[in-house]
């Protein structure tokens, strides 16, 4: 299906330097929300702690319930509405990890209708202990990072045929950050450093389509996670599960327009660099479009129909995708280019 003419020609390269002061930009704010809240905001997966949901019979106060609960022994914990208003609906999270036995879901029961003087139903209880919760975080980590580095590896033997130094470039980053995690030295600047470390390499050994994907990457990355940090919202193990599947999502679009570059490098030899990814990004606008807007269709209708448990979930992917899209065009390929500025010197 196409729905754009096939001869239209958006000078996307011609705008790539605006395109890449507005990446510093939105990645500046995101590092800066990140370091501003110290850091991403852990859910219960990863920070540990008791995650309950209630249902009262009538409206209460959220004060009230704050009551109930410091009397029942959560003196830290924070209340907030879930879901729609009129279902009277609340999460209560605490950073104490309780037994959540049947004793405990009468006594906090008791304690809540006291404070509020309305019935309530608990519908769900969820503890995760602390060293659990640093497990699952490290864990997460560690499948972003090895998703972007088997990437890495998968575009290097796709264009340039440079199967065993990708991998071999991979395998030592991935044994080095593992062994080093052993010491408990923090797993997250490890995988920080790792990175910076990969993109270098790629720079200097000249893998250039595997540098465009993996800067483009952890592009899309760092600003879904500004983002969050932005909006105040949760890290939990749905959400790295989105994050997994933008990098998938950014992928899938960065491999069509490479894809289609390598097809015009070869049929247009005399064209230049720039006008060859310009008109292949404008060949493959058409598909570009429906992919995201299809997804984007389904993806806003979970946002707004899909209910609290999926609504963070949904706000990343919608994220993700837009920030993809952007990437592959003015991140990626426009990468391609500075190999012909550097052959030049």
């Amino acid at each position: 299906m196409r729905f754009i003419k096939p001869d239209i020609n958006i000078n996307f390269i011609g705008k790539r330097k605006i395109a890449f002061w507005i990446s510093i930009g939105m990645i500046l704010i995101s590092l800066t929300s990140l370091v501003v809240h110290k850091g991403p905001r852990y859910g219960i997966d990863f920070a540990g702690g008791t995650l309950i949901q209630v249902k009262f019979l009538s409206p209460v106060e959220i004060k009230d319930i704050k009551s109930g609960l410091n009397k029942f022994g959560f003196d830290s914990s924070s209340v907030q509405s879930f879901g729609d208003k009129h279902t009277n609906d609340y999460l209560i999270r605490t950073d104490i990890s309780q037994n959540t036995g049947e004793g405990f879901t009468n006594s906090l029961k008791q304690n809540l209708l006291s404070a509020t003087g309305s019935e309530v139903e608990i519908r769900r209880v969820e503890m995760v202990g602390p060293q659990v919760g640093k497990d699952l975080q490290e864990k997460a980590l560690f499948a972003i990072f090895f998703a972007l580095l088997f990437i890495t590896i998968y575009i290097s033997g796709r264009f340039e045929l440079k199967w065993a130094l990708s991998g071999a470039i991979a395998a030592i980053l991935m044994g080095s950050v593992y062994f080093l995690s052993l010491f408990e030295v923090s797993v997250a600047f490890l995988i920080f450093a790792a990175l910076i470390v990969t993109v270098i390499l790629f720079w200097f050994l000249e893998l250039k389509y595997a540098m465009g994907a993996i800067v483009a990457l952890i592009h899309d990355v760092t600003i879904t996670a500004g983002l969050f940090s932005i909006f105040d919202k949760e890290f939990t193990l749905p959400i790295i599960a989105a994050f997994l599947t933008i990098i998938g999502y950014s992928l899938n679009d960065t491999i069509i327009v490479f894809d289609r570059i390598r097809e015009n490098l070869k049929k247009y030899p005399r064209n230049s660099l720039e006008t060859n990814i310009n008109k292949s990004i404008n060949e493959t606008l058409s598909r570009t479009i429906l992919t995201s807007v299809t997804t984007l269709v389904v993806l806003v209708s979970l946002y707004l129909l899909g209910g609290g448990i999926i609504h963070d979930f949904a706000f990343a992917m919608i994220i993700g995708v837009l920030i993809g899209t952007y990437s592959s065009v003015y991140v990626a390929s426009p990468i391609l280019l500075a190999w012909q500025g550097r052959n030049k010197k």
